[in-house]
């Protein structure tokens, strides 16, 4: 009878009876705990006067059976409790329902899973009949992901370029759009949109007052920051009257406006009241936190206003308890970011090789922090020292080399990892090191779902251009994968047609057509501003200059191909030097020994006569000035006695 009555009062209630439902829940709980149906209403009111806490005691209380009737309502109490995981864990298991797609959608972005959050509103976006009244809700979150996206890393996959018309009608899907160009560094798009945003949250009539106040503050907010980007620091200082730090409810958002405002107000003189500014705003709590990259940079704002004001014994201690705790080793950025601090902490204010002779005896201790291995090796370049730069990173993937471990396999592949090894590499002009490099983290990635298209794509291009079969090989299959995950990818299509062509041709016969002709790639390519710059000659030249390399490689074969005349250098040339007049063959003799020398003089012109073929020879003055050796020869003596000169 009372399940009756519960039934009909459920079918009369409306949104505002929550706690009449609660009562009469309790009231039928207390007859009989195990009514499943009374159970699951209790939740469902509990949920809509949002208190989570007694939702998701209620169900730990009645065990697995309510669980899986309610599984929804659940997973959305584990949400709004910041135990994002498990909510995903438990609505991923739903077979259907839009409703659990979204919930779905709200945990990953939480959990800052942005791939799968804009997967999720895209496949709900597509479905059309069972669209209603999310349009407008789907655009929002769209974007909003697409943000978190470019912020994270994730360029790739971000699938909004510009605003359209429609974007432009609501404040939230402006202001999102805003976020993405300031995550793509376009401060000066950001500021138009955030300028938009603030007008029609100004004008809009769907909210009051208060609503209105609310949600400007994290516009202002944002405002605040794309102005100081921009070094707008009068604009800046308008935009910082309209903040109030106090009225903000949200402790993520507060904390971002006391930084902002700490760096537009001018703090930096005086150290001491840098630290205090930073650290007035309290830590956000689990359910209104920072996105990891926001704390990064929230922390590193921390650190250094400790290190000028030298706590560097806190900052150590601080930082040995927090990697003890942390995965060793790690390529999470608030670790790394933690071992940098630290190293600088160690180095005491000190900058250069002196910096790094503190550094190098903590390295010795964490051989595998790459936190501290990139601290040295930016230590190593900064200081010209390219080759120890080198040679520490990869005494690191040495060590990573040896791990058995799946994760410190990720670790040692890590892409942004080789990206600083193979730059280092190309400063030294070590080519075949980066294709042996960019191949082995292709082995490594290639059928991963995590996978880094452009570390596949760089590697792959990389390949192509070694003479090994084997190397072409992994080159195709790689370009194969990449074209099999997106068939519009023409650098996919093309790096295979490549990698092939030299293999086996009618592989890829078929594959031309899909690639657009070289007529087509160059038909807006301006020839003739591009000779008038001296980037390059015209079409004719550059190819018989080429056909001219080409030739010069080879000896002639006969005796009629006239060698090309060698380019003499300017500085090697005289300074008179008139190319229009027949240089005299005989420039190379000494001037004595040429047809045209006349001497001056009695002695001279006697000198050249007895040099002159046919003439009579002075045997004293040839036995005077012949050399000991021809003395030797011509039978006198080394040791032969000169006469004394005597007065005549």
């Amino acid at each position: 009878m009372a399940t009756q009555s519960l039934t009909s009062l459920l079918q009369r209630a409306s949104i505002d009876d929550h706690d009449e439902l609660l009562r009469s829940a309790n009231a039928e709980l207390s007859r009989s705990k195990s009514d499943l149906h009374a159970q699951h209403v209790k939740v469902v009111a509990l949920l809509k006067l949002d208190r989570y806490e007694d939702c998701l005691r209620v169900f730990e209380e009645n065990g697995e059976a309510l669980k899986k009737k309610a599984a929804l309502e659940y997973a959305y109490a584990l949400y709004k409790l910041n135990r994002s995981d498990e909510a995903i864990s438990v609505v991923s298991g739903l077979t259907s329902g839009r409703g659990a797609n979204h919930l779905e959608a709200q945990a990953s972005y939480r959990a800052e899973k942005f791939t799968r959050t804009a997967q999720l509103y895209e496949d709900l976006a597509k479905d059309k009949a069972s669209l209603g009244h999310e349009e407008n809700d789907l655009r929002i979150n769209s974007w909003a992901a697409d943000a978190q996206l470019q912020w994270k890393g994730y360029p790739e996959y971000v699938r909004h370029t510009r605003p359209t018309r429609d974007d432009l009608e609501a404040f939230e899907t402006v202001y999102n759009a805003a976020c993405l160009s300031i995550a793509k560094g376009d401060f000066a798009q950001a500021e138009m949109l955030l300028k938009r945003a603030k007008e029609l949250c100004r004008t809009s009539e769907d909210l009051t007052p208060e609503d209105r106040a609310a949600e400007l503050l994290p516009i202002s907010v944002q405002q605040l920051y794309v102005l100081i980007r921009q070094g707008k620091s009068e604009e800046a200082e308008s935009v910082l009257k309209e903040i109030s730090v106090k009225d903000i409810s949200e402790f993520s958002t507060r904390k971002i406006a006391q930084h902002n405002i700490t760096l537009v107000r001018d703090t930096a003189a005086n150290p001491y009241v840098l630290y205090k500014a930073l650290h007035e705003t309290p830590d956000s709590t689990d359910s209104d936190k920072l996105f990891d990259y926001q704390n990064n940079v929230m922390m590193g704002n921390s650190h250094a206003a400790d290190l000028l004001v030298q706590k560097y014994d806190g900052i150590i201690r601080s930082a040995s308890k927090v990697l003890s705790k942390a995965p060793y080793p790690s390529t999470e950025a608030r670790t790394n970011l933690i071992s940098v601090y630290s190293a600088a902490a160690h180095a005491q204010g000190q900058t250069g090789l002196k910096a790094l002779k503190s550094t190098l005896p903590v390295l010795e201790r964490r051989p595998k922090d790459v936190g501290l291995v990139l601290t040295a090796v930016q230590l190593y370049v900064s200081a010209g020292n390219t080759t120890s730069a080198i040679s520490t990173l990869e005494k690191l993937l040495q060590n990573l080399d040896e791990s058995i471990s799946e994760q410190e396999q990720d670790v040692r592949f890590n892409p942004g990892l080789l990206t600083v090894l193979i730059s280092l590499y190309k400063l030294e002009g070590r080519k075949v090191q980066i294709r042996s490099e960019l191949a082995k983290a292709a082995k490594h990635w290639r059928n991963r779902a995590e996978a880094s298209q452009p570390l596949l794509r760089d590697a792959g291009a990389s390949l192509l251009h070694s003479s090994d079969p084997a190397d072409l090989t992994l080159s195709g299959d790689i370009f194969k994968d990449l074209y099999q995950k997106n068939t519009n990818d023409r650098f996919a299509v093309a790096g295979y047609v490549a990698s092939q062509a030299t293999l086996d041709y009618a592989k890829i016969e078929s594959q031309l057509n899909t690639l657009p002709a070289v007529e087509d790639l160059i038909a807006d390519v301006d020839i003739a501003a591009l000779e008038q710059a001296g980037v390059s000659p015209s079409s004719a030249t550059a190819a018989a200059a080429a056909a001219a390399i080409a030739g010069a490689r080879k000896r002639p074969s006969g005796g009629d191909q006239a060698r090309a005349a060698k380019r003499v250098r300017k500085s090697r040339l005289p300074k008179e030097y008139d190319p229009s007049k027949t240089p005299d063959p005989e420039r190379w003799l000494p001037l004595r020994d040429r047809s045209t020398y006349r001497p001056k003089g009695r002695k001279g012109k006697q000198r050249a006569a007895e040099r002159t073929q046919g003439g009579v020879v002075n045997e004293k003055a040839e036995a005077a000035t012949a050399t000991p050796v021809q003395q030797q020869k011509s039978g006198g003596g080394a040791g032969a006695k000169k006469k004394k000169k005597g007065k005549r």
